[in-house]
């Protein structure tokens, strides 16, 4: 299991998972799992299980998103939930929520010397906005640009930014956080990051970005 407290080397892991069939583990995982499997989302995020990682905790559960508008991927990312009965002392619980999100940026809006700290901002207000209670977040906001020659001359500069980051769920009833929440407010993000709408009234005052080329291949 890693040892790291700012969730920077938990969603480097997942990248190396290899997965495993079905949900074990003990009822609160189980419970906590199955509410991810039953939430609803806004059409345009297309949600589905990939495998999880095995080395991080003693359980866990894995999904990967992609947003779309049209044949168009605007934005894509993978949410791991971790779980250990025992407590892990980084975490300051029983439960933590890895994610990775990636977009493609115009390179004039990678520019922009605060990128950073709104897309943290980001996450922490779409958490917020659900009501949600959290611990311990921690994690990474990277850009990068490409410049193509030669051959590829003919491409445009591409700009990705890239959002590495964990926290810890507040447990309820039973030890079990609300996943379902989690899960739509990380939707809400990888929405935001994509550019796309905010899904209701209440997102009315939320900032996004401008509509992109689409996330670099996996």
């Amino acid at each position: 299991m890693s040892d790291s407290a700012d969730g920077t080397d938990d969603v480097k892991d997942t990248e190396e998972a290899d997965g495993h069939p079905g949900v074990p583990g003990p009822p609160a995982f189980r419970t906590a799992v199955e509410a991810l499997r039953g939430t609803r989302l806004r059409p345009q995020v297309e949600v589905e299980p990939t495998p999880a990682p095995q080395r991080l905790a003693p359980y866990a559960y894995a999904l990967e998103a992609v947003v779309v508008d049209g044949e168009q991927e605007l934005a894509d990312g993978r949410l791991v939930l971790l779980h250990d009965p025992a407590g892990h002392e980084a975490w300051r619980g029983t439960f933590r929520l890895v994610t990775l999100v990636r977009a493609e940026l115009e390179p004039e809006m990678a520019a922009d010397p605060l990128l950073p700290e709104v897309c943290w901002s980001w996450l922490t207000g779409a958490l917020g906005a659900r009501g949600l209670g959290y611990g311990e977040p921690s994690g990474t906001i990277t850009r990068a640009g490409s410049h193509y020659f030669g051959g590829l001359a003919e491409r445009p500069a591409a700009s990705q930014i890239e959002i590495r980051a964990s926290w810890t769920p507040r447990e309820g009833l039973g030890g079990v956080p609300d996943t379902a929440a989690h899960l739509a407010a990380w939707c809400d993000l990888l929405a935001q990051v994509a550019g796309l709408p905010p899904a209701g009234p209440g997102d009315a005052s939320v900032v996004t970005l401008p509509q992109r080329r689409g996330p670099q291949s996996r």
